[in-house]
Protein backbone atom coordinates (compact mmCIF):
# COMPACT_ATOMS: atom_id res chain seq x y z
CA UNK A 1 0.00 0.00 0.00
CA UNK A 2 1.45 3.35 -1.05
CA UNK A 3 1.64 6.30 1.31
CA UNK A 4 -1.08 8.08 -0.67
CA UNK A 5 -3.44 5.10 -0.51
CA UNK A 6 -2.76 4.70 3.21
CA UNK A 7 -3.50 8.39 3.78
CA UNK A 8 -6.80 8.11 1.92
CA UNK A 9 -7.79 5.01 3.91
CA UNK A 10 -7.04 6.77 7.19
CA UNK A 11 -9.07 9.83 6.22
CA UNK A 12 -12.03 7.68 5.20
CA UNK A 13 -11.84 5.71 8.44
CA UNK A 14 -11.54 8.87 10.55
CA UNK A 15 -14.53 10.39 8.74
CA UNK A 16 -16.68 7.39 9.62
CA UNK A 17 -15.48 7.49 13.23
CA UNK A 18 -16.14 11.23 13.42
CA UNK A 19 -19.72 10.71 12.21
CA UNK A 20 -20.28 7.85 14.66
CA UNK A 21 -19.21 10.06 17.58
CA UNK A 22 -21.92 12.69 17.03
CA UNK A 23 -24.96 10.59 18.12
CA UNK A 24 -23.10 9.73 21.33
CA UNK A 25 -23.63 13.36 22.35
CA UNK A 26 -27.38 12.66 22.42
CA UNK A 27 -29.59 10.43 24.57
CA UNK A 28 -29.23 7.84 25.95
CA UNK A 29 -25.43 8.35 26.06
CA UNK A 30 -25.42 12.11 26.74
CA UNK A 31 -21.70 12.74 26.21
CA UNK A 32 -22.67 16.24 25.05
CA UNK A 33 -19.11 17.32 24.21
CA UNK A 34 -18.72 14.58 21.58
CA UNK A 35 -20.92 16.52 19.17
CA UNK A 36 -18.27 19.23 19.05
CA UNK A 37 -15.45 16.68 18.85
CA UNK A 38 -17.18 15.07 15.86
CA UNK A 39 -17.54 18.39 14.02
CA UNK A 40 -13.98 19.47 14.83
CA UNK A 41 -12.55 16.23 13.49
CA UNK A 42 -14.52 16.51 10.24
CA UNK A 43 -13.55 20.19 9.83
CA UNK A 44 -9.88 19.25 10.25
CA UNK A 45 -10.08 16.37 7.76
CA UNK A 46 -11.40 18.71 5.07
CA UNK A 47 -8.28 20.89 5.10
CA UNK A 48 -6.77 21.03 1.59
CA UNK A 49 -9.46 18.67 0.34
CA UNK A 50 -10.78 18.69 -3.24
CA UNK A 51 -14.57 18.89 -3.86
CA UNK A 52 -14.59 15.30 -5.05
CA UNK A 53 -12.70 14.15 -1.97
CA UNK A 54 -14.98 16.28 0.19
CA UNK A 55 -18.09 14.61 -1.19
CA UNK A 56 -16.67 11.16 -0.43
CA UNK A 57 -15.54 12.12 3.05
CA UNK A 58 -18.92 13.77 3.70
CA UNK A 59 -20.69 10.59 2.63
CA UNK A 60 -18.42 8.50 4.89
CA UNK A 61 -19.13 10.90 7.75
CA UNK A 62 -22.86 10.44 7.06
CA UNK A 63 -22.45 6.65 7.14
CA UNK A 64 -20.99 6.89 10.63
CA UNK A 65 -23.46 9.57 11.72
CA UNK A 66 -26.67 7.81 10.68
CA UNK A 67 -25.27 4.30 11.11
CA UNK A 68 -24.59 5.07 14.76
CA UNK A 69 -27.68 7.20 15.33
CA UNK A 70 -30.62 5.61 13.50
CA UNK A 71 -29.66 2.00 12.95
CA UNK A 72 -32.55 1.19 15.32
CA UNK A 73 -34.75 0.95 12.21
CA UNK A 74 -33.28 -2.56 11.97
CA UNK A 75 -35.45 -3.56 14.95
CA UNK A 76 -38.66 -2.53 13.20
CA UNK A 77 -37.75 -4.27 9.96
CA UNK A 78 -36.42 -7.48 11.52
CA UNK A 79 -38.55 -8.04 14.61
CA UNK A 80 -41.88 -6.60 13.44
CA UNK A 81 -41.51 -6.81 9.66
CA UNK A 82 -40.42 -10.46 9.84
CA UNK A 83 -37.50 -9.80 7.52
CA UNK A 84 -34.43 -12.02 7.84
CA UNK A 85 -31.38 -10.68 9.60
CA UNK A 86 -29.58 -10.36 6.26
CA UNK A 87 -32.45 -8.58 4.51
CA UNK A 88 -33.13 -6.26 7.49
CA UNK A 89 -29.44 -5.42 7.67
CA UNK A 90 -29.32 -4.66 3.95
CA UNK A 91 -32.41 -2.42 4.13
CA UNK A 92 -30.99 -0.57 7.14
CA UNK A 93 -27.68 -0.08 5.34
CA UNK A 94 -29.51 1.26 2.29
CA UNK A 95 -31.48 3.67 4.49
CA UNK A 96 -28.30 4.93 6.16
CA UNK A 97 -26.43 5.22 2.85
CA UNK A 98 -29.27 7.25 1.34
CA UNK A 99 -29.38 9.67 4.27
CA UNK A 100 -25.59 10.03 4.11
CA UNK A 101 -25.91 11.56 0.64
CA UNK A 102 -27.07 14.77 2.31
CA UNK A 103 -23.71 15.09 4.06
CA UNK A 104 -21.96 14.34 0.76
CA UNK A 105 -23.77 17.27 -0.88
CA UNK A 106 -23.18 19.53 2.13
CA UNK A 107 -19.44 18.91 2.20
CA UNK A 108 -19.11 19.09 -1.59
CA UNK A 109 -20.65 22.57 -1.48
CA UNK A 110 -18.29 23.54 1.33
CA UNK A 111 -15.14 22.36 -0.46
CA UNK A 112 -16.30 23.70 -3.82
CA UNK A 113 -17.51 27.18 -2.79
CA UNK A 114 -16.33 28.08 0.71
CA UNK A 115 -13.39 26.47 2.50
CA UNK A 116 -13.85 28.76 5.48
CA UNK A 117 -15.32 28.56 8.95
CA UNK A 118 -18.28 30.81 8.13
CA UNK A 119 -19.41 28.71 5.20
CA UNK A 120 -18.95 25.42 7.08
CA UNK A 121 -21.16 26.53 9.98
CA UNK A 122 -23.85 28.10 7.80
CA UNK A 123 -24.09 25.03 5.55
CA UNK A 124 -24.42 22.75 8.58
CA UNK A 125 -27.49 24.60 9.89
CA UNK A 126 -28.91 24.92 6.36
CA UNK A 127 -28.80 21.15 5.93
CA UNK A 128 -30.24 20.47 9.39
CA UNK A 129 -33.15 22.67 8.36
CA UNK A 130 -33.45 20.87 4.99
CA UNK A 131 -33.76 17.58 6.86
CA UNK A 132 -36.85 18.95 8.60
CA UNK A 133 -38.90 19.02 5.38
CA UNK A 134 -37.09 17.48 2.39
CA UNK A 135 -38.97 14.38 1.15
CA UNK A 136 -41.44 14.79 4.09
CA UNK A 137 -38.47 15.27 6.43
CA UNK A 138 -36.41 13.24 8.87
CA UNK A 139 -35.68 15.78 11.66
CA UNK A 140 -33.58 13.52 13.85
CA UNK A 141 -30.09 13.74 15.40
CA UNK A 142 -29.74 17.53 15.49
CA UNK A 143 -26.59 18.37 17.42
CA UNK A 144 -28.41 20.97 19.54
CA UNK A 145 -30.34 18.27 21.37
CA UNK A 146 -27.16 17.31 23.18
CA UNK A 147 -27.22 20.65 25.06
CA UNK A 148 -30.67 20.19 26.61
CA UNK A 149 -29.15 19.40 30.04
CA UNK A 150 -26.47 22.10 29.93
CA UNK A 151 -26.65 25.78 30.95
CA UNK A 152 -26.71 26.61 27.22
CA UNK A 153 -30.26 25.27 27.02
CA UNK A 154 -31.47 28.77 27.96
CA UNK A 155 -30.82 29.79 24.35
CA UNK A 156 -33.36 27.29 22.97
CA UNK A 157 -36.37 29.61 23.52
CA UNK A 158 -34.52 32.23 21.46
CA UNK A 159 -33.77 30.24 18.31
CA UNK A 160 -34.84 26.67 18.90
CA UNK A 161 -32.68 23.58 18.60
CA UNK A 162 -31.04 25.04 15.47
CA UNK A 163 -29.50 27.89 17.47
CA UNK A 164 -27.98 25.33 19.83
CA UNK A 165 -26.71 23.32 16.85
CA UNK A 166 -25.08 26.49 15.51
CA UNK A 167 -23.34 26.97 18.85
CA UNK A 168 -21.97 23.40 18.76
CA UNK A 169 -20.65 23.75 15.19
CA UNK A 170 -19.29 27.27 15.70
CA UNK A 171 -17.53 26.29 18.93
CA UNK A 172 -15.94 23.22 17.35
CA UNK A 173 -14.64 25.06 14.31
CA UNK A 174 -13.42 28.03 16.37
CA UNK A 175 -11.44 25.70 18.64
CA UNK A 176 -9.77 24.12 15.61
CA UNK A 177 -8.96 27.61 14.32
CA UNK A 178 -7.68 28.63 17.77
CA UNK A 179 -5.14 25.81 17.73
CA UNK A 180 -4.00 26.90 14.28
CA UNK A 181 -3.66 30.53 15.44
CA UNK A 182 -1.70 29.93 18.64
CA UNK A 183 1.27 31.75 17.13
CA UNK A 184 -0.97 34.77 16.43
CA UNK A 185 -1.92 35.96 19.95
CA UNK A 186 -4.41 38.63 18.90
CA UNK A 187 -6.46 36.26 16.74
CA UNK A 188 -6.29 33.51 19.35
CA UNK A 189 -7.49 35.91 22.06
CA UNK A 190 -10.36 37.09 19.85
CA UNK A 191 -11.49 33.51 19.33
CA UNK A 192 -11.46 32.85 23.07
CA UNK A 193 -13.48 36.00 23.68
CA UNK A 194 -16.12 34.92 21.16
CA UNK A 195 -16.29 31.45 22.71
CA UNK A 196 -16.78 32.92 26.16
CA UNK A 197 -19.54 35.42 25.33
CA UNK A 198 -22.49 32.99 25.73
CA UNK A 199 -21.16 31.81 29.07
CA UNK A 200 -20.68 35.37 30.30
CA UNK A 201 -24.27 36.17 29.29
CA UNK A 202 -25.50 33.15 31.25
CA UNK A 203 -23.36 33.95 34.27
CA UNK A 204 -24.60 37.57 34.32
CA UNK A 205 -28.23 36.42 33.97
CA UNK A 206 -28.57 38.31 30.69
CA UNK A 207 -30.67 35.52 29.13
CA UNK A 208 -34.24 35.26 30.51
CA UNK A 209 -35.21 31.74 31.55
CA UNK A 210 -38.95 32.27 31.97
CA UNK A 211 -40.60 33.57 28.82
CA UNK A 212 -44.03 32.18 29.72
CA UNK A 213 -46.05 32.26 32.93
CA UNK A 214 -48.48 29.82 34.55
CA UNK A 215 -52.17 30.63 34.64
CA UNK A 216 -54.96 29.04 36.67
CA UNK A 217 -54.78 26.07 39.00
CA UNK A 218 -52.53 23.05 38.38
CA UNK A 219 -54.01 20.34 36.19
CA UNK A 220 -53.92 16.80 37.57
CA UNK A 221 -52.98 14.29 34.89
CA UNK A 222 -52.94 10.49 34.71
CA UNK A 223 -50.94 8.77 31.97
CA UNK A 224 -51.43 5.04 31.39
CA UNK A 225 -48.51 3.02 30.05
CA UNK A 226 -50.03 -0.41 29.32
CA UNK A 227 -46.98 -2.07 27.70
CA UNK A 228 -49.09 -4.03 25.20
CA UNK A 229 -46.90 -6.40 23.11
CA UNK A 230 -46.76 -5.27 19.50
CA UNK A 231 -47.43 -8.80 18.26
CA UNK A 232 -50.83 -8.80 20.01
CA UNK A 233 -51.88 -5.20 19.51
CA UNK A 234 -53.66 -5.55 16.16
CA UNK A 235 -55.10 -9.03 16.65
CA UNK A 236 -58.95 -8.73 16.64
CA UNK A 237 -59.17 -11.47 19.26
CA UNK A 238 -57.16 -9.31 21.68
CA UNK A 239 -59.31 -6.16 21.44
CA UNK A 240 -61.45 -6.82 24.49
CA UNK A 241 -58.43 -7.82 26.59
CA UNK A 242 -56.49 -4.71 25.56
CA UNK A 243 -59.36 -2.34 26.35
CA UNK A 244 -59.96 -4.04 29.69
CA UNK A 245 -56.27 -3.60 30.51
CA UNK A 246 -56.56 0.14 29.97
CA UNK A 247 -59.81 0.31 31.96
CA UNK A 248 -58.25 -1.57 34.88
CA UNK A 249 -55.20 0.70 34.90
CA UNK A 250 -57.46 3.78 34.88
CA UNK A 251 -59.35 2.96 38.09
CA UNK A 252 -58.07 6.01 39.99
CA UNK A 253 -58.98 8.42 37.20
CA UNK A 254 -61.65 10.06 39.37
CA UNK A 255 -58.79 11.82 41.16
CA UNK A 256 -57.48 13.62 38.06
CA UNK A 257 -58.63 16.19 35.51
CA UNK A 258 -57.16 14.54 32.44
CA UNK A 259 -56.60 10.87 31.57
CA UNK A 260 -54.32 10.09 28.61
CA UNK A 261 -53.85 6.83 26.71
CA UNK A 262 -51.02 6.52 24.14
CA UNK A 263 -50.88 6.31 20.34
CA UNK A 264 -53.39 3.79 18.92
CA UNK A 265 -54.04 2.54 22.44
CA UNK A 266 -57.43 1.54 21.07
CA UNK A 267 -56.88 -0.77 18.05
CA UNK A 268 -60.39 -0.26 16.75
CA UNK A 269 -62.58 2.51 15.32
CA UNK A 270 -64.45 5.09 17.37
CA UNK A 271 -67.98 3.64 17.20
CA UNK A 272 -66.91 0.19 18.38
CA UNK A 273 -64.59 1.57 21.04
CA UNK A 274 -67.16 4.00 22.44
CA UNK A 275 -69.68 1.17 22.88
CA UNK A 276 -67.17 -1.09 24.59
CA UNK A 277 -65.92 1.71 26.83
CA UNK A 278 -69.31 3.20 27.70
CA UNK A 279 -69.18 2.26 31.43
CA UNK A 280 -65.77 3.96 31.80
CA UNK A 281 -66.89 7.00 29.78
CA UNK A 282 -69.97 7.43 31.99
CA UNK A 283 -67.77 7.12 35.07
CA UNK A 284 -65.33 9.73 33.77
CA UNK A 285 -68.08 12.16 32.78
CA UNK A 286 -69.61 11.95 36.24
CA UNK A 287 -66.25 12.90 37.76
CA UNK A 288 -65.43 15.69 35.25
CA UNK A 289 -62.43 13.76 33.97
CA UNK A 290 -61.43 14.09 30.33
CA UNK A 291 -60.09 11.10 28.39
CA UNK A 292 -57.86 11.50 25.34
CA UNK A 293 -56.72 8.37 23.53
CA UNK A 294 -54.90 7.40 20.40
CA UNK A 295 -57.13 5.55 17.92
CA UNK A 296 -57.32 4.98 14.15
CA UNK A 297 -60.08 6.92 12.38
CA UNK A 298 -61.99 6.09 9.19
CA UNK A 299 -63.51 8.58 6.75
CA UNK A 300 -65.61 8.24 3.63
CA UNK A 301 -63.63 9.47 0.62
CA UNK A 302 -64.72 8.74 -2.97
CA UNK A 303 -61.21 9.44 -4.23
CA UNK A 304 -59.54 6.99 -1.86
CA UNK A 305 -59.13 3.25 -2.55
CA UNK A 306 -62.32 1.38 -1.64
CA UNK A 307 -64.01 4.74 -0.97
CA UNK A 308 -62.48 5.30 2.47
CA UNK A 309 -59.30 6.53 4.07
CA UNK A 310 -57.72 6.02 7.47
CA UNK A 311 -55.85 8.37 9.79
CA UNK A 312 -53.77 7.96 12.92
CA UNK A 313 -55.72 10.07 15.40
CA UNK A 314 -56.19 11.40 18.91
CA UNK A 315 -59.79 11.57 20.11
CA UNK A 316 -61.63 12.86 23.16
CA UNK A 317 -63.89 10.17 24.62
CA UNK A 318 -64.97 12.08 27.73
CA UNK A 319 -64.79 15.61 29.10
CA UNK A 320 -65.23 17.25 25.72
CA UNK A 321 -65.28 16.50 22.02
CA UNK A 322 -62.84 16.79 19.16
CA UNK A 323 -60.11 14.86 17.45
CA UNK A 324 -56.77 15.35 15.74
CA UNK A 325 -55.42 13.50 12.69
CA UNK A 326 -51.68 13.04 12.30
CA UNK A 327 -50.06 15.34 9.71
CA UNK A 328 -46.58 13.79 9.39
CA UNK A 329 -46.49 10.08 8.58
CA UNK A 330 -43.59 7.66 9.01
CA UNK A 331 -42.49 6.29 5.63
CA UNK A 332 -43.10 2.52 5.41
CA UNK A 333 -44.45 2.51 8.99
CA UNK A 334 -47.66 4.47 8.28
CA UNK A 335 -47.62 4.76 4.52
CA UNK A 336 -45.72 2.95 1.77
CA UNK A 337 -43.98 5.00 -0.94
CA UNK A 338 -44.30 3.27 -4.34
CA UNK A 339 -47.08 1.26 -2.75
CA UNK A 340 -48.09 -0.69 -5.88
CA UNK A 341 -44.53 -1.90 -6.39
CA UNK A 342 -43.63 -2.71 -2.76
CA UNK A 343 -46.80 -4.12 -1.19
CA UNK A 344 -46.50 -7.87 -0.63
CA UNK A 345 -42.75 -8.18 -1.21
CA UNK A 346 -42.04 -8.68 2.50
CA UNK A 347 -44.17 -8.35 5.64
CA UNK A 348 -42.47 -5.05 6.49
CA UNK A 349 -44.37 -3.34 3.66
CA UNK A 350 -47.66 -4.70 5.02
CA UNK A 351 -47.33 -3.67 8.66
CA UNK A 352 -50.51 -2.75 10.53
CA UNK A 353 -51.13 1.02 10.32
CA UNK A 354 -49.29 1.25 6.96
CA UNK A 355 -52.32 2.58 5.06
CA UNK A 356 -52.79 5.86 6.90
CA UNK A 357 -53.51 9.15 5.13
CA UNK A 358 -52.32 12.63 6.07
CA UNK A 359 -54.47 14.72 8.36
CA UNK A 360 -55.47 18.22 7.29
CA UNK A 361 -53.21 21.17 8.21
CA UNK A 362 -54.32 23.84 10.69
CA UNK A 363 -56.57 21.56 12.73
CA UNK A 364 -58.19 23.03 15.85
CA UNK A 365 -56.65 22.44 19.24
CA UNK A 366 -58.09 19.86 21.58
CA UNK A 367 -60.14 21.39 24.37
CA UNK A 368 -60.09 19.31 27.53
CA UNK A 369 -60.05 19.97 31.27
CA UNK A 370 -60.21 23.70 30.64
CA UNK A 371 -57.05 23.66 28.54
CA UNK A 372 -56.19 24.40 24.94
CA UNK A 373 -54.02 21.42 24.06
CA UNK A 374 -51.71 21.23 21.04
CA UNK A 375 -51.55 17.50 20.11
CA UNK A 376 -48.77 15.61 18.32
CA UNK A 377 -48.58 11.94 17.41
CA UNK A 378 -45.34 9.95 17.47
CA UNK A 379 -42.47 11.53 15.56
CA UNK A 380 -44.44 14.69 14.76
CA UNK A 381 -42.89 16.03 17.95
CA UNK A 382 -39.53 15.98 16.13
CA UNK A 383 -40.64 18.75 13.72
CA UNK A 384 -39.70 22.05 15.42
CA UNK A 385 -41.70 24.31 13.12
CA UNK A 386 -44.81 22.09 13.14
CA UNK A 387 -44.86 22.11 16.94
CA UNK A 388 -44.20 25.86 17.06
CA UNK A 389 -47.03 26.71 14.67
CA UNK A 390 -49.60 24.44 16.30
CA UNK A 391 -48.75 25.58 19.81
CA UNK A 392 -49.17 29.34 19.28
CA UNK A 393 -52.69 29.41 20.75
CA UNK A 394 -52.18 26.54 23.19
CA UNK A 395 -51.46 26.48 26.89
CA UNK A 396 -50.33 22.83 27.02
CA UNK A 397 -48.59 20.31 24.72
CA UNK A 398 -49.47 16.64 24.38
CA UNK A 399 -47.59 13.96 22.47
CA UNK A 400 -48.45 10.27 22.27
CA UNK A 401 -46.32 7.52 20.80
CA UNK A 402 -45.80 3.79 20.48
CA UNK A 403 -42.05 3.30 20.65
CA UNK A 404 -42.50 -0.46 20.97
CA UNK A 405 -41.50 -0.58 17.29
CA UNK A 406 -37.91 0.23 18.29
CA UNK A 407 -37.40 -2.36 21.03
CA UNK A 408 -34.54 -1.87 23.47
CA UNK A 409 -32.67 0.52 21.17
CA UNK A 410 -31.63 4.14 21.64
CA UNK A 411 -34.70 5.46 19.77
CA UNK A 412 -37.09 5.84 22.77
CA UNK A 413 -34.49 7.86 24.71
CA UNK A 414 -33.76 10.00 21.64
CA UNK A 415 -37.50 10.56 21.18
CA UNK A 416 -37.92 11.69 24.78
CA UNK A 417 -34.98 14.10 24.48
CA UNK A 418 -36.57 15.63 21.37
CA UNK A 419 -39.86 16.11 23.24
CA UNK A 420 -37.99 17.86 26.05
CA UNK A 421 -36.54 20.31 23.54
CA UNK A 422 -40.04 21.13 22.21
CA UNK A 423 -41.21 21.98 25.75
CA UNK A 424 -38.15 24.19 26.21
CA UNK A 425 -38.59 25.97 22.86
CA UNK A 426 -42.26 26.78 23.50
CA UNK A 427 -42.16 27.40 27.26
CA UNK A 428 -45.00 24.96 27.88
CA UNK A 429 -45.63 21.86 29.92
CA UNK A 430 -45.65 18.74 27.80
CA UNK A 431 -47.45 15.47 28.51
CA UNK A 432 -45.84 12.44 26.87
CA UNK A 433 -47.82 9.20 26.79
CA UNK A 434 -46.35 6.03 25.27
CA UNK A 435 -47.31 2.37 25.11
CA UNK A 436 -44.13 1.02 26.68
CA UNK A 437 -42.05 4.07 27.58
CA UNK A 438 -40.73 6.51 28.11
CA UNK A 439 -43.83 8.36 29.39
CA UNK A 440 -43.18 11.65 31.18
CA UNK A 441 -44.45 15.03 32.30
CA UNK A 442 -41.97 17.66 31.11
CA UNK A 443 -41.68 21.20 32.47
CA UNK A 444 -41.30 24.39 30.35
CA UNK A 445 -37.59 24.26 31.18
CA UNK A 446 -37.32 20.88 29.44
CA UNK A 447 -36.90 19.02 32.73
CA UNK A 448 -38.57 15.68 33.45
CA UNK A 449 -40.95 16.23 36.35
CA UNK A 450 -42.51 12.75 36.53
CA UNK A 451 -41.78 9.64 34.49
CA UNK A 452 -42.43 5.93 34.08
CA UNK A 453 -39.48 3.64 33.26
CA UNK A 454 -39.50 1.98 29.87
CA UNK A 455 -40.83 -1.55 29.30
CA UNK A 456 -43.09 -1.48 32.34
CA UNK A 457 -46.86 -1.53 32.74
CA UNK A 458 -47.56 1.38 35.05
CA UNK A 459 -49.60 4.51 35.75
CA UNK A 460 -48.20 8.01 36.21
CA UNK A 461 -50.06 10.72 38.10
CA UNK A 462 -48.75 14.25 38.32
CA UNK A 463 -49.49 17.94 37.87
CA UNK A 464 -48.92 20.28 34.96
CA UNK A 465 -49.62 24.00 34.58
CA UNK A 466 -51.32 25.90 31.80
CA UNK A 467 -48.87 28.46 30.39
CA UNK A 468 -49.49 31.79 28.68
CA UNK A 469 -47.18 33.97 26.61
CA UNK A 470 -44.78 33.19 23.77
CA UNK A 471 -41.06 32.54 23.61
CA UNK A 472 -39.11 34.44 20.92
CA UNK A 473 -38.69 31.21 18.95
CA UNK A 474 -42.39 30.41 19.23
CA UNK A 475 -43.29 33.88 17.97
CA UNK A 476 -40.74 34.23 15.16
CA UNK A 477 -39.72 30.66 14.37
CA UNK A 478 -36.62 29.93 12.35
CA UNK A 479 -36.93 33.07 10.17
CA UNK A 480 -34.39 35.23 12.10
CA UNK A 481 -31.88 32.39 12.05
CA UNK A 482 -32.52 31.84 8.33
CA UNK A 483 -31.64 35.50 7.70
CA UNK A 484 -28.43 35.10 9.72
CA UNK A 485 -27.53 31.89 7.87
CA UNK A 486 -28.24 33.57 4.53
CA UNK A 487 -25.91 36.43 5.43
CA UNK A 488 -23.23 34.00 6.60
CA UNK A 489 -23.49 32.04 3.36
CA UNK A 490 -23.04 35.27 1.39
CA UNK A 491 -20.14 36.52 3.52
CA UNK A 492 -18.53 33.09 3.44
CA UNK A 493 -18.81 33.00 -0.34
CA UNK A 494 -17.24 36.40 -0.98
CA UNK A 495 -14.43 35.77 1.53
CA UNK A 496 -13.67 32.23 0.36
CA UNK A 497 -10.02 31.58 -0.59
CA UNK A 498 -9.50 31.69 -4.36
CA UNK A 499 -6.26 29.73 -4.62
CA UNK A 500 -6.54 26.44 -6.41
CA UNK A 501 -5.54 23.18 -4.78
CA UNK A 502 -2.12 22.00 -5.84
CA UNK A 503 -3.10 18.33 -5.73
CA UNK A 504 -6.14 16.13 -5.42
CA UNK A 505 -6.74 14.13 -2.29
CA UNK A 506 -8.79 11.38 -3.97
Amino acid sequence: MTNRTSLIAWRVLLSIIAGALAPLSLAPFDYWYLGGVSVALLFTLLHHCSPRAGAWLGWCYGLGFFGSGVSWVFVSIHEYGNASTLLAGAMTALFVAALAILFAIQIWLYTRLYRNLIGFCALWILFEWLRSWLLTGFPWLYLGYGLVDTPLAVFAPLGGVWLLSLYVVLTATLLVTFVKRLKQPLQAATILMVLGLPWVAIEQNQIPSNWTTPVGEPLKVMVVQADIPQQLKWSPSQLETILQTYVNLSQDSDKVDLLVWPETAIPSFYRTAKTMLSPLITYLESNDTALISGIPSIYRDPEAPKGRRYTNSLTLFAGGSGSYDKQRLVPFGEYVPLENQLRGIIDFFDLPMSEFSLGAPNQPLLEAAGSQIAPFICYEIAYPELVREQSLESDLLLTVSNDTWFGHSSAPAQHLQIARMRALETGRWLIRSTNNGISALISPEGKINTTIPAYEQAVMIGEVRRMQGLTPYQEWGIKPLQIVIGLLLFIGLITAPRSRLTRKEL
